[in-house]
This record gives structure tokens, C-alpha cells and sequence, in this order.
């Protein structure tokens, strides 16, 4: 056998050596001893059961499961039982009351430790309480307004770009806007967090941004190794990992998958390498005396003076200088939270504005409307500047500031209205770490078929939070949960959060409140315990998304200016063969857009639409 050979045959032994203990050591045992006593789907493939249509089958497998099994049913996957969850009691319970007795699993926390290092996502109990204490106030509503200064050029170049492509008779021209919005997203994360100069909508990708760029896609092809992971870092030192990972990369290594692996230490190192060099200037920045005086450090961390914007990285480490010793995070606690922020708010917020622009597309009149509200809010706030004139301007929405803007009541309609039906993230996990009885707020069927209201869950069940079933849950939202009604939102009486009021729900006690009037999302005062407008898009409790105001606010100001200076519309003109492009959503870690066959591949993403300048009668609806 030649040294190549032999090397081959030791690495892709080691790895299957490697996967067979990683399986066995983190979903074995007592999870295959026990019987969750629920009803659910009988067909399951033999091995691998059917965990996996709930990202084959698409959207509406996930949401008819709930409604055909109620909020509580039972799957299985290769790895033993799973609860697919959607009850607002027990998801109260899950992630509020007991959530100590339901932690994010091992194979999130530890590959998230791997690729981003110690932020948010990747810690847990106190170093996660100490972190998430430094950070709630940095995500204040008094620094989002000093960060929408950075996001408003972003819009409008945005804007600038596609408008420069169409023509000047006013026709349509089609444009696939997707990666114009993924370079918008990633723009707005690197400069209003990092502080980071990138300019992808004009130069393109550096070696950075295109990383930042690639991890999530390269992510998703990994998810039958991540098991490994918690394994290898738990039980081996430093120096073997770094042993094992040149090993299982190494350039003689010939196949696709070994490859792939490759690229992702490529990608994972050029992030690492970039966010330490944008760190090590922030921090050196920081020490400067001219920079940072006691008399300009403040515990608010609402009160950063200096002669540049402000970016997420200042406050954060503002806060950090400004907080005792035993409550101060260390350097690789920070350089965590700037890779999480980064990763966090790229795809989310892509996922996010391409289903929102393409469902305006597909709903002209709520399109006019919204770009008649952004219209009038704009010539009312020129107005009260000193008489300025809305034409006078080539960017009009530096007129509106942060309170107009995120109180634009359409624009708050449309916006929520998207997230509540389609949430960036449909699902997430959570792996019981000690054995607990889980009430449900409405009844569902046992395996036997009998009716119960609780459930006994045995430690090491896996739970899938399914965001997507909660939001559409018919008996809280109504019977028209299922359609994309923004104007809901606007006719909602007694509601007690106004657009941009969202309060944290990290310490709620009562899961049911008794309200003087209706509120949406909430019926006889039972109500989901999502941080965000009664739905479980960013979560609730301390693990609730933090950074939801900035992905708010991000998505209002590039949303207003698309829609303020253009019109798009589905495509319409057939290709050379005849053929429409339909645009379809594919539902994977993220909702994936694509072209249906045979206008399109189906596979790669995209989001084309006929584009051309606003005219008059853009604004009548």
C-alpha cells in the first residue's frame, strides 16, 4: 500500500471511528431506553426516521403536522425520539420558567464554540447570565438611534445601484435583487457592528466579507458531522485537535466532502484572523487616552462622544471598561460576541428582506400603500426642518430619524407581518438535561391515542422548538393565520405595544395575562412568550435573539428606500423556450429562494423581479 493510500485509509477510518463513538457518546443510552408517550407520524424511513421532512417537505409539512397533532407530537430520527413542540405553555416552561432543565444540546453549543469562539451561542448557565448582563443595554433603543446614520447611505446605495441598471423610458428590466440585499445585510452588520470598512455593494468581497459570506451556506453541509465535535473537544487536548483537524484536512485528500472541509477551515480562519485584527484596533483605539477618559465612560454606555459614528464594538467595549472587574468579559468573550453578532445578522436579515421584498412584489396595493406612508412621514418631517423640500434631497430618508421611521405603521405591518409567517429561523433545539413533567395549554393525543395535558419527558429528549407552528397557531391568530395580511397589525384595538415598544421577556413569571382588550396574538390571556410582538420569531427569555431591534430597524430603513424610489413586480416574460420564472421558497436552515424548473435550476438562490422607477401612480392604492 503506497503512503497516500495509507494515509487515506487512516483518515476516513479515524473519521468513521470518530462519527460511531461521537453518536453513541451523545445520543445513546437512556434516550433509547425510554418511550415519549405521544401521537405522531407512523411512516419513518428505518433508520433515519422523519426528522428529516421537516426540512424535505417544505413549510407546509411543518405547519399542517401542528394542526393535524396539535402543539405537542412525537418524530423520530436516527438518533432516538424527538418532541416537535409549538404549545404556548410548554414553551413557556421550555425557555422561561424551567429552562434550566432545557439547555441548547451539546452539538450547537460546541460547534458554535468552534467556528465563532465564546459568544452568546456558545456558552451556557453563568458565563452565558455574565455576557447577555454586558450586552442588553448596548442593544439599547438610544444606540439604535446613533447607529441609523450608518445603515441610511446603505439603503440608498442599494437603491442607486438597481435604479442606475434600469432604463430611462421607464420599462421594467429584470434584476436578481438577492444579492444586492445580502451585500445591503452584510454592509450594515460589518460597519454598524465592527466598524469594519467594507463596501461590498460597490468593490465586492474582500477576503473578510467573503468569508462572512460563505460560513452559513458552508454550514448546512456539515450537518451530519456536527456530532463529532463535542466529542473531539471534550475529550482531546488542544494539540491533538490540531493534530486531527490538519490530518482530515490535508491537501492529498482527494474526495468533494474533504474538500468542503477544507474550505470551511479556510473560511473559519480568515474570519477568526479578520476579527482579531478589527478587534486589536478597537481595543488599541480604546486605550488611547484622547479616546477613552473616566469622564466619558459611562455604566449606560448611551454616551460614547467621539468624532466618528459609533458602532456596536465601541459601545460593547465602552460597557465592558466601564463594568467591575468580576463582571468584565474576557478579550475572547468579546472577540466571540463580534463573530456571533456578525453571523447572527447576515442571513437572518437576507432571509428576512428577500421574502418581504418578494411578497411586495406579489401585492401591488400593499406596495403603494406602504410607498405612500414612507412619502407623506418624509414630507411632513422636511417640512419641520427649516421648510426643506422633499425634492431637494437625493437621499430623502435622512429626513426621517429612528422614532419616525420604526413608528411608520404600515412599514411596522408589513415587517412584522413577514416575520411572524416567516421567521429566519423556523426551529430550534433544545435537549432535556433533567427529567421534568412539561404541562400543555391545550390537550393533544398520547401514542395510545387517549387525551393528556402534560407530558413526561425522560432526560435526553430532544425538543424542536417549532417557531413556524407557533406563529400560525389558528386558535391565537386566527383562522387566517396562514395568509399575509399586514393590515392586521393596524386594526388590532387596546394593543399595549406600539410599533418599536418590543420589551424583553427574559424574566417574565406569568405566561398568562389577563388583558383589559384584545391584543393580537393573545386570546382569553393566553399568549406565546416571545420577546417580539407575542410571536417566537426571536425567541423568548435569556435566550431570546438579542439583536432584534438592530434586524428590525436594518430591514425598515432598506425596505422604505426600495420601495420609495422603485417598482418591482414578479417576473413576466417568458425565456427563449417559453418559460416563466416562478419564484420558489425552499425550507432548510434558513427559507432559501429559487427559480422552479425549468425556468431555473432550483437549487441555486436567487430572487429575480422586473425592476423600474417610481412614478405617480406607484403611490395610488
Amino acid at each position: 500500500m503506497s503512503l497516500s493510500h495509507w494515509q487515506v485509509t487512516v483518515t476516513y477510518g479515524g473519521i468513521g471511528i470518530l462519527s460511531v463513538l461521537a453518536l453513541w457518546k451523545t445520543f445513546g443510552g437512556s434516550s433509547r431506553k425510554y418511550s415519549v408517550d405521544l401521537d405522531g407520524p407512523k411512516e419513518a424511513h428505518w433508520l433515519t426516521g422523519n426528522v428529516r421532512k421537516l426540512f424535505e417537505c417544505g413549510l407546509d409539512y411543518c405547519v399542517k403536522l401542528a394542526e393535524q397533532y396539535g402543539g405537542a407530537l412525537k418524530l423520530s430520527s436516527l438518533y432516538g425520539e424527538v418532541v416537535y413542540l409549538s404549545d404556548p405553555l410548554a414553551l413557556y416552561h421550555v425557555i422561561i420558567k424551567d429552562q434550566h432543565s432545557f439547555e441548547e444540546p451539546d452539538v450547537f453549543i460546541m460547534n458554535n464554540k468552534a467556528m465563532f469562539g465564546d459568544g452568546l451561542i456558545s456558552t451556557i448557565g453563568e458565563q452565558h447570565r455574565k455576557q447577555r448582563k454586558l450586552l442588553n443595554p448596548v442593544f439599547s433603543t438610544s444606540n439604535m438611534r446613533e447607529l441609523l446614520p450608518t445603515l441610511q447611505p446603505i439603503a440608498h446605495k442599494l437603491t442607486s445601484i438597481v435604479a442606475s441598471k434600469l432604463p430611462d423610458d421607464g420599462s421594467y428590466k429584470e434584476i436578481d435583487v438577492l444579492p444586492l440585499l445580502s451585500r445591503s445585510a452584510l454592509d450594515g452588520v460589518c460597519q454598524a457592528i465592527l466598524g469594519y470598512p467594507s463596501n461590498t455593494l460597490d468593490t465586492g468581497n474582500d477576503e473578510y466579507t467573503e468569508a462572512l459570506r460563505n460560513i452559513s451556506p458552508m454550514i448546512t453541509k456539515f450537518l451530519y458531522l456536527r456530532p463529532i465535535v463535542p466529542m473531539v473537544m471534550r475529550n482531546f487536548s488542544s494539540y491533538w485537535i490540531g493534530k486531527l483537524v490538519n490530518l482530515v484536512t490535508a491537501p492529498w485528500i482527494p474526495t468533494d466532502k474533504m474538500k468542503d472541509v477544507r474550505e470551511m477551515r479556510r473560511i473559519v480562519e480568515l474570519m477568526d484572523s479578520g476579527s482579531k485584527k478589527a478587534f486589536a484596533g478597537k481595543k488599541a483605539a480604546l486605550e488611547t487616552p484622547a479616546t477613552l477618559t473616566p469622564a466619558n465612560v459611562q455604566p449606560e454606555v448611551d454616551d460614547l462622544k467621539s468624532g466618528r459614528r459609533k458602532d456596536m464594538m465601541d459601545i460593547m467595549l465602552n460597557a465592558n471598561s466601564a463594568s467591575s472587574s468580576s463582571e468584565q468579559l474576557t478579550d475572547a468573550e468579546l472577540l466571540g460576541q463580534m463573530n456571533v453578532m456578525v453571523f447572527a445578522g447576515l442571513d437572518t436579515t437576507t432571509s428576512a428582506l428577500s421574502r418581504c421584498i418578494y411578497l411586495l412584489a406579489k401585492n401591488p396595493l400593499a406596495q403603494a400603500r406602504l410607498r405612500s406612508e414612507i412619502r407623506d412621514a418624509i414630507k411632513s418631517a422636511s417640512h419641520a426642518q427649516e421648510g426643506s423640500s422633499f425634492a431637494e434631497h437625493d437621499n430623502p430618508l435622512l429626513h426621517l430619524s429612528y422614532d419616525a421611521l420604526i413608528n411608520l405603521p404600515f412599514l411596522d405591518a408589513v415587517v412584522r407581518e413577514t416575520l411572524r409567517l416567516y421567521p429566519s429561523l423556523p426551529h430550534m433545539g433544545r435537549k432535556v438535561v433533567k427529567a421534568t413533567t412539561l404541562p400543555l395549554q391545550f390537550p393533544v393525543r398520547s401514542s395510545s391515542g387517549a387525551e393528556i395535558s402534560s407530558i413526561a419527558l425522560h432526560e435526553d429528549v430532544f425538543v424542536i422548538i417549532s417557531i413556524l407552528a407557533a406563529n400560525r397557531n389558528r386558535t391565537l391568530w386566527g383562522d387566517d393565520a396562514n395568509e399575509w395580511k399586514p393590515e392586521r397589525w393596524l386594526s388590532s384595538p387596546g394593543r399595549k405595544d406600539g410599533p418599536g415598544t418590543d420589551i424583553p421577556s427574559d424574566s417574565a413569571d406569568v405566561p398568562l395575562l389577563k388583558l383589559s382588550a384584545p391584543i393580537l396574538g393573545v386570546k382569553d390571556g393566553i399568549k406565546y412568550p416571545g420577546v417580539y410582538s407575542n410571536m417566537m420569531t426571536f425567541l423568548g427569555g435569556s435566550r431570546s435573539c438579542i439583536g432584534f431591534k438592530f434586524a428590525e430597524m436594518e430591514m425598515k430603513q432598506i425596505i422604505a428606500a426600495v420601495v420609495l424610489r422603485l417598482h418591482f413586480v414578479l417576473p413576466t416574460d417568458p425565456d427563449a423556450n417559453g418559460h416563466i420564472k416562478e419564484i420558489e421558497w425552499k425550507l432548510k436552515a434558513f427559507h432559501t429562494p429559487v427559480v422552479k424548473p425549468p425556468a431555473g435550476d432550483g437549487v441555486s438562490p436567487a430572487v429575480p423581479l422586473n425592476f423600474r422607477l417610481v412614478q405617480e401612480e406607484d403611490f395610488k392604492w
